[in-house]
């Protein structure tokens, strides 16, 4: 049965990464974006990835341009952004779509294992999955679910 470190993703700096890197991880993947209303999160989403990495969880963030055109930026641009911005730490991946014939295996795996209130799709920036230690997906957080709201689930999974 496939699971979510069957998966390779591109790193912003151009790298081949196999997802299995995480195996045994508590994983919170989201689609990103630099010029969202949302985009504050990437504070929350790192202080999750600086308090938590140590017991053995990571956030992965996929900046997506699909919604709004709100991740115009190139890979270099992201990461400026990111690193400025909000001291991102957190693995960074390139731009993917996340809907689509274009979306990345990963994301099609994703909405297959947990749809949203609407359906598959994913709907907007900062869509996040929870993922278990066996690489599971154990929910779907729509994107106004703020990230330290999700610390107890995340916790509960370590």
């Amino acid at each position: 049965m496939p699971n979510v470190y069957d998966f390779t993703a591109q790193s912003l700096t151009g790298e081949e990464v196999p997802l299995q890197r995480f195996e045994k991880q508590v994983l919170l993947i989201v689609n990103t974006a630099s010029a969202c209303g949302f985009t504050p999160q990437y504070k929350g989403l790192q202080e999750l990835h600086a308090d938590l990495s140590p017991r053995g969880f990571a956030v992965l963030g996929f900046p997506c341009n699909q919604f709004g055109a709100q991740e115009p930026g190139d890979a270099k641009q992201i990461a400026d952004f990111c690193e400025i911005k909000y001291a991102v730490t957190f693995p960074m991946f390139a731009k993917v779509d996340v809907n689509g014939s274009n979306a990345h295996p990963l994301y099609e795996y994703l909405k297959r294992e947990k749809s949203g209130l609407l359906g598959a799709s994913i709907k907007w920036n900062f869509t996040k999955f929870l993922i278990d230690r066996s690489g599971k997906v154990v929910a779907r957080h729509a994107p106004t679910a703020r990230p330290e709201g999700l610390k107890k689930d995340i916790e509960a999974l370590l």
